[in-house]
């Protein structure tokens, strides 16, 4: 093993310490099920467009319609989400995963993400698999756009002092 080798397998120790085959597996099955839906339906997959589409069997206002042909595979691909994860947690940790982040940041969080996923127009899954999967410039942008602003947002919650 070369030098520089040595270095990169070492930083990827540093970064990854608990290994990184979980994230590559998880990742293979990610960029095959986005497949699989492209194929099938020619949409690329994204979790943002969830909630609307589950209102649109509710709602007969046009903003949700919209979302009536693909909403079925849309609450299957989210619900397929948490579930992954459940059973992740359920057959690989001590359980299912807890936080000490109190309810109302989770919550108030999750507002922000939804704000954030519809001026952004679309979600990490949607540009960061799919959208820099078909090179789309647009969504090159919005992940160093989301990388950037998480990385600051993370540092500035660090620098005051915020804890969970």
């Amino acid at each position: 093993m070369t030098a520089t080798a040595a270095i990169v397998v070492a930083m990827l120790a540093e970064l990854f310490p608990n290994g990184i085959s979980h994230y590559a597996i998880g990742g293979l099955f990610v960029g095959l099920g986005v497949a699989v839906i492209y194929l099938g339906t020619g949409i690329p997959a994204g979790a943002s467009t969830f909630l609307e589409s589950t209102l649109s069997y509710g709602s007969s206002l046009s903003r949700f319609q919209q979302y009536r042909p693909s909403r079925d595979w849309r609450v299957v691909f989210t619900v397929g989400i948490v579930a992954g994860a459940a059973v992740y947690a359920l057959a690989f940790q001590d359980g299912i995963w807890t936080t000490d982040v109190q309810w109302w940041r989770l919550f108030v969080g999750g507002i922000l993400i939804g704000i954030g996923t519809r001026v952004g127009k679309g979600c990490t899954s949607g540009h960061g698999v799919c959208g820099v999967g078909s090179v789309s410039s647009a969504s090159f942008v919005g992940v160093a756009t989301f990388l950037l602003i998480a990385i600051g947002t993370a540092q500035l919650v660090q620098a005051v002092g915020v804890v969970p």
